[in-house]
């Protein structure tokens, strides 16, 4: 037989599906009262429910709750050890398990408050960017039991069902260090249905003493993974008999087979390829869950307040970090806000200008406005957008010009409305099509990524990349558009690649003021992730011939002309050091060590270097330079900055 607990107006009611139709049993007994009798009573309340004058209900269009609503508890069992080895190799561990993994049947205790129906929203953990499903049967306990025999234990399942276990996976990371077990990471919702499936409904699909159910995992339509359920390492009758030594089961009592290996997101993680990942679980994601012989559950997400901060104690082991002080000369006040930097021109600085820390700015014109760039997250673009507001409530914002495809400079665009016209230039619309999905940089924050952990997490702790759908451009061009914001002529000129692939400055010739983008580094150490380093350095020699007298960079403290030649000295520095390595004999990582910053080594993050003499290196010599992924090179600059480059 197949059960249902469904909604009805004098509350939850079970009853036996059968032809597309809910026949309702007693009133007086909910499912988890009638598994407790046994099977034979069950099948017995089944038969009257279907003998009975009782009107059934269409099954279409009941609201199907989980079978056992609320059962005494729920075990998630990790019965498919593959799936722990798709796990660990994912968050960059050796695939190899520990013994313990072949001496015990896991489980661990999720919360029976927070089961949901086969068919209900389930919201996203408050402040999780990387919520996951998990497809997967489970068995529940009719008559308990205790110190059961794998034969007996297996005896006592009375039914079987779909149990998808959600999973904030970047919470479970952060708590994976306090070797506790799960906690908030698993805490936030379960699924089970639609149905109660009883043992005997499913010996057509048992092969050698195991249920051969087919399974399959799809979001928004797509297939994410499938399996079969006899691929269990540990069996049921072996799990629940373990978890019952010493110990009652009592009906109802729920145990989870684990994920059927590649149903699930985090296993087709690659932190080598995190470009091909297809983006964890977000507002609006459908989640559809199919298991022969079980049924089928169909779940929307929905996204979740952030949730209340706690401040985190003083840990008196931890090394202070080093002072991190911008020294570049400034126009204006190096301090966070919105600052005048011309007439109608406002700048938006972020000190100190490291990674992350960016600048934007915004251009007035007659009932118009054009913003430069958004920033790292949305909480610091929501509070840019509400500082600029007095000036956008008289100038309404029109337009908005990305200088290039980081992150800090776009991740803010799905907070501009919809009438705004995005700008870039069509190498960065590319690489924003194909770039990493925001919510993965999380990975600096809560995974062990080896000698850069430290390095990463210090530096990027500070944002939240969760809820984050950057908006692709409207408009994109090639070399160089001319504007017109409410009457003022805007230039925007793509100087690059240099930086990135394309790097886009904004000239307002009326105010004498250039946004420089990333090709302008103030006080703080330039990156070349793009090059060539020649082409940069002509960049430079571009902003210049502008003539604008008010530079807003990238990263760092309004300057001049003067500030841009900072940077190309530091660029030319780079070339001249690289190549004079290279004429030696130097290999790459020769060279790091032999490099001499000179007046450049009190710039912020020097040790950026590793990734610039690299670009050199591979300019001047790529058949044996070989090109690392980012996560190397972030090791290497850890290692870089730990001898104190910075």
């Amino acid at each position: 037989m197949r059960w249902a607990t469904y909604a009805t107006d004098a509350g939850d009611r079970a009853g036996v599906v059968k032809d597309d139709r809910i026949h309702p049993a007693d009133p007086g007994a909910g499912l988890a009262e009638l598994i407790g009798r046994g099977a034979e009573a069950l099948r017995a309340a089944g038969e009257a429910a279907l003998a009975s004058d009782a009107q059934a209900v269409p099954l279409a269009g009941a609201v199907l709750r989980a079978p056992i609503p609320r059962p005494p508890s729920v075990r998630d069992c990790l019965c498919f050890l593959d799936h722990m080895r798709n796990v660990q190799q994912a968050t960059g561990r050796p695939r190899t398990l520990d013994d313990a993994w072949y001496r015990i049947p896991a489980f661990y205790f999720a919360s029976p408050s927070t089961l949901t129906g086969p068919y209900d929203e389930v919201t996203i953990s408050p402040g999780s960017a990387w919520f996951d499903f998990e497809l997967e049967i489970a068995a529940v306990i009719g008559p308990g039991g205790r110190d059961l025999t794998p034969e007996e234990a297996e005896e006592r399942i009375i039914g079987y069902t779909i149990f998808n276990d959600w999973s904030a996976r970047d919470l479970q990371l952060r708590e994976m260090p306090l070797a506790i077990g799960q906690a908030k990471g698993k805490d936030g919702a379960s699924t089970l249905g639609p149905f109660l499936v009883t043992p005997d409904e499913l010996e057509p699909f048992r092969r050698d003493g195991r249920l051969a159910l087919r399974a399959e995992a799809t979001v928004n339509g797509t297939i994410i993974g499938s399996g079969r359920t006899d691929a269990m390492d540990w069996s049921f009758g072996e799990v629940i008999s373990y978890a019952s030594r010493g110990v009652d089961l009592m009906p109802g009592d729920v145990f989870g087979s684990g994920t059927v290996p590649g149903c699930c997101l985090i296993e087709h993680v690659s932190l080598t390829d995190m470009a091909a990942f297809p983006g964890w679980l977000r507002d609006g994601d459908v989640v559809e869950l199919t298991v022969e012989g079980l049924g089928h559950t169909r779940q929307t997400v929905r996204g979740s307040a952030a949730p209340y901060p706690l401040a985190p104690r003083h840990d008196p082991d931890k090394r202070p970090p080093r002072p991190r002080v911008n020294r570049a000369p400034a126009k204006l006040p190096y301090t966070r806000g919105l600052h005048e930097v011309g007439a109608g021109v406002w700048a938006w600085l972020l000190p100190d200008g490291g990674f992350g820390w960016s600048n934007a700015g915004l251009v007035a014109g007659q009932g118009a406005a054009l913003l430069v760039d958004t920033l790292f997250d949305l909480p610091l673009t929501a509070e840019m957008l509400d500082a600029m507001g007095e000036i956008t409530a008289r100038h309404p914002l029109t337009h908005a010009v990305l200088t290039h495809a980081d992150g800090d400079h776009t991740h803010g665009t799905q907070l501009l409305d919809e009438h705004v016209r995005i700008i870039a230039a069509e190498a960065t619309r590319a690489e924003m099509r194909h770039g990493m999905p925001p919510e993965m940089l999380t990975a600096a924050q809560v995974m062990d990524l080896g000698p850069a952990t430290r390095y990463v997490r210090e530096r990027f702790a500070p944002f939240d990349f969760g809820g984050i759908r950057p908006r692709l451009p409207d408009l994109t061009y090639d070399r160089e558009l001319t504007l017109d914001v409410g009457g003022r002529e805007v230039r925007v000129l793509n100087l690059g690649p240099a930086h990135t692939a394309a790097d886009s400055v904004v000239h307002v010739p009326d105010a004498d003021v250039l946004f420089a983008g990333d090709l302008l580094f103030a006080g703080c150490t330039p990156i070349v992730w793009s090059g060539p380093i020649a082409g940069w350095i002509a960049a430079c020699d571009a902003m210049i011939a502008t003539g604008a007298g008010t530079i807003v960079p990238g990263h760092g403290p309004v300057t001049d002309p003067d500030g841009i030649r900072a940077v190309r000295g530091y660029l030319t520095h780079v070339t001249e050091q690289a190549d004079a390595a290279h004429a030696r004999g130097l290999s790459f990582p020769e060279a790091i060590e032999a490099v001499n910053l000179g007046e450049y080594a009190t710039w912020l993050d020097a040790e950026r270097i590793v990734v610039n003499l690299h670009r050199r290196y591979r300019e001047l010599d790529p058949a044996t330079t070989p090109e690392p992924d980012r996560m190397t090179l972030m090791a290497m600059m850890a290692a870089a900055a730990e001898k104190g480059l910075s």
